[in-house]
């Protein structure tokens, strides 16, 4: 694990926490380090920037940034990094995070953020793995490990409705 990269794990907002937790323990669960901050792309833009800007020194190789409303932390985080940042939208406000979502998927070209699901905390956590299971053989190993045992369950499913649809 020396040489795992770490993720960062950045909400706009500590109201945030309740969907973004499912990404730190998603990590957790590989093993995989991270840092959780509150940071604001509107409150606090010049800390979030600096964030950003010093991550890849810092050890980190993937930013994970959860925001609700105007929601442009991912946005504003990939503006000052190269590294990947992945944007949670999440749910909430007049619109029921449909501008969260919006804000984070729009990005104007060369500025990109890989947006999932609307609290999609735990793909969110899987793409940063696979994203660093590039140059991480462990992580490979334990993406395609739960991979595999997904597959068993959906397998074992279909057994058990087809033998409960036979017996009809």
């Amino acid at each position: 694990m020396e040489n795992t990269k770490k993720v960062a794990i950045i909400m706009g907002s500590d109201s945030d926490w309740p969907t973004v937790k499912a990404a730190a323990a998603q990590l957790k669960s590989w093993d995989i380090p991270f840092a959780v901050r509150v940071m604001s792309a509107h409150r606090t833009p010049a800390a979030a920037a600096e964030f950003a800007k010093r991550a890849a020194e810092n050890g980190f190789g993937v930013i994970i940034a959860a925001a609700g409303m105007a929601a442009h932390l991912a946005g504003s985080i990939a503006a000052n990094t190269v590294l990947p940042v992945v944007g949670i939208p999440v749910k909430g406000g007049a619109v029921d995070g449909l501008d969260a979502l919006l804000a984070t998927v729009q990005m104007p070209s060369g500025i990109p953020v890989a947006t999932v699901a609307l609290n999609g905390a735990k793909n969110a956590a899987v793409l940063a793995a696979q994203m660093l299971a590039i140059h991480d053989a462990r992580i490979a190993a334990l993406l395609a490990e739960d991979r595999e045992k997904m597959a068993r369950s959906i397998a074992e499913k279909d057994a058990a409705i087809r033998a409960e649809a036979a017996a009809l």
